[in-house]
């Protein structure tokens, strides 16, 4: 037990398990009150997303939004900056990567899904740019105008839909085959579930974090700026231009969640009257994993395993699908008391004195 205490980052992995154990006991708790057998509900999840192929493809197929959009959380926070506009960074992804599949359909496969691709990633960029530049700028606070260009978003895509790219069921018409990340071998493989190729994408953004952050100069310099944006103005960095640059690359991120939803999940978009929650669920994906690239991954899965395998615990053991939206939000909840789940190993620390 003292060694655990003494290695910080063993320690600081501990929060995050101890955070998805007690959001797990106090849904258990909240069955048992509500007439509901917990042992039967978890069964059930874990029965459906690792023995049944369908919800284990639909449960890796959910991961890969969760995965990209935590990624750009997690890369904001990592230097110093709150991103709460991933939802909108994700819309104006999504639109861009369809209208580039329809609208460059006749290019072949291998030039337009990369293409776009990295023009969701661009747009996303640009959408994340914006309110980097005007906190370098003007000072003005990114969780403010993260916020308002959430709805810019929502507004400008439905607006583009309905002029250029509405068809029946108010939606864009579906991409070609040549911009689409579906598979027939994966649905095949996992008895119908909607998996596509965009995993490998979700791994390779993943894997680009970590490089950027940890193995390269300006992700020193990203990380340093975020850290102590003072002590690097005085080392000689650009503190404004690396607020920009992060803000742009963690919109880049978000973009390409976006990419994902349009050209592999849905393979269209659709005129939206709300926001569709996978942004807002990147900032809890991306705390419980810490902000690292790896615990993003498992943070994702973790989220998805639950959305995905509610399905199942309410065929099953009856439970409502609402009720896993408490259990995950009772996750972010210890999660973001984190103090004092610490507080309390603190404490059981110097009771084994």
């Amino acid at each position: 037990m003292k060694r655990i205490f003494n290695n910080n980052r063993l320690f600081s992995f501990l929060i995050p398990v101890i955070s998805v154990i007690l959001g797990l006991l106090a849904g258990a708790i909240i069955m048992l009150i509500t007439g509901y057998n917990p042992l039967l509900a978890y069964q059930s999840i874990i029965h459906s997303i690792f023995f049944e192929p369908y919800y284990s493809g639909e449960t890796i197929r959910a991961m890969i939004p969760l995965v990209l959009s935590g990624l750009a959380v997690a890369f904001a926070f990592r230097t110093g900056l709150f991103n709460i506009g991933v939802e909108g960074q994700l819309l104006v992804g999504w639109f861009t990567a369809v209208a580039v599949g329809i609208g460059f359909g006749d290019l072949p496969k291998a030039v337009l899904l990369p293409l776009a691709i990295i023009a969701a990633a661009l747009a996303g960029a640009i959408w994340g740019f914006v309110p980097g530049f005007l906190k370098a700028r003007f000072k003005v606070h990114e969780v403010i105008t993260t916020i308002m260009m959430n709805y810019i978003a929502l507004h400008v895509t439905n607006y583009l839909i309905r002029t250029y790219l509405y068809t029946q069921g108010e939606r864009t018409p579906s991409v070609p085959e040549s911009a689409s990340l579906s598979s027939k071998f994966l649905m095949d493989l996992t008895q119908g579930s909607r998996l596509h190729w965009g995993f490998i994408v979700a791994l390779i953004a993943a894997v680009i974090m970590w490089f950027i952050l940890w193995k390269t100069t300006k992700g020193y310099e990203l990380r340093s700026v975020g850290f102590n944006p003072n002590a690097s103005k005085y080392a000689g960095m650009n503190v404004n231009r690396n607020v920009i640059l992060s803000m742009a690359i963690s919109g880049a991120f978000a973009g390409v969640a976006g990419a994902m939803e349009g050209l592999g999940t849905y393979q269209y978009m659709t005129i939206n009257s709300t926001f569709i929650g996978i942004g807002f669920d990147g900032i809890a994906v991306a705390l419980l994993g810490l902000n690292t690239s790896i615990g993003v991954i498992f943070g994702a899965a973790l989220f998805a395993g639950l959305k995905i395998g509610s399905i199942s615990m309410q065929s099953i053991a009856g439970v409502p699908t609402d009720l896993v939206q408490i259990i995950i939000a009772l996750i972010i909840f210890f999660v973001a008391s984190s103090y004092l789940i610490r507080w309390l190993l603190v404490r059981l620390k110097k009771g084994g004195k």
